[in-house]
């Protein structure tokens, strides 16, 4: 198992993204498989590690991230130590950093030997299921694309019109991270992003462009995001296939951190899944 950690990539503004491969060598092109972490998540966060190993062995060049605005930094990429950074990004950040990413692969990567561009997926979690949906419906060279407990709706997340002023007048807004107890701040600049760019930014508008294969995989315990979302993707999306899983929450039995080797039973099963479509 070849796994190369924290790559670091110029986005734009001259950002760092923070990347990772994971792939058998053989020196034959396999399929990629390039996963976006999402709200408060991290490139390392609990089992993604195992899991990126996982489709390794599986037989893919799979490719994982650090949005240059996660919060986390070069030096320290798991966890938040930059909240400046963190208060700055928005969804248009995040579809740049993605399609830094994939420019890496197409035009720049070093491994070309083992990858095979004209396979390369997407895969995106939770908020990250919104950003590669956006993106599968802009990009060619998107083959496929797996929402993993992902979002329908970016618009309905922001505050109600009476805290949006508070939050213009104040310019900021703060939300309790439960497992770091950080108070994690969100500029203004995110809300004026979107309303700058709502239409490309609604991901309805993007998923009912979809014309690649399209995976939906939820947890019907998912207090986070409701598996309603899934229901509106997979209605809107004309060529999307729908999983739903029994008595399984929004990270599919991981947590962080993840001390063991093996993955959990349903990302396990999610793995399954996965390889299964792509194949």
């Amino acid at each position: 198992m070849n796994i190369q950690k924290n790559t670091v990539l110029k986005g734009r503004n001259n950002t760092s993204i923070l990347v990772d491969v994971f792939y058998k060598a053989t020196r034959k092109p396999k399929p990629v498989l390039l996963f976006c972490h999402g709200y408060k998540g991290f490139k390392d966060w609990g089992a993604w590690n195992v899991m990126a190993e996982a489709f390794a062995e599986a037989g893919f060049f799979f490719v994982k991230f650090n949005f240059s605005h996660s919060g986390g930094t070069v030096e320290e990429p798991i966890d938040f130590p930059d909240l400046e950074a963190f208060g700055n990004n928005n969804y248009s950040k995040e579809l740049d950093d993605l399609t830094t990413v994939i420019d890496w692969l197409c035009i720049d990567n070093p491994y070309s030997q083992e990858q095979n561009n004209q396979q390369l997926a997407l895969m995106g979690h939770s908020r990250g299921g919104g950003i590669v949906s956006i993106k599968a419906a802009e990009d060619t060279r998107v083959s496929a694309v797996i929402s993993l407990a992902g979002v329908s709706d970016f618009k309905s997340r922001f505050p109600k019109k009476e805290d949006l002023e508070k939050w213009k007048e104040k310019g900021v807004y703060y939300v309790k991270n439960g497992r770091t107890h950080q108070e994690m701040p969100h500029f203004y600049q995110f809300f004026e992003d979107f309303q700058e760019n709502e239409i490309r930014l609604t991901i309805k508008n993007a998923v009912q462009k979809i014309t690649q294969p399209h995976l939906i995989l939820h947890g019907d315990a998912d207090t986070s995001v409701s598996i309603e979302e899934a229901k509106a993707l997979h209605e809107w999306s004309p060529k999307s296939q729908v999983q739903i899983f029994s008595n399984t929450d929004h990270v599919f039995g991981a947590k962080h951190p993840w001390t063991e080797k093996a993955l959990p039973v349903a990302l396990k099963k999610v793995v399954a899944l996965c390889v299964s479509f792509l194949k």
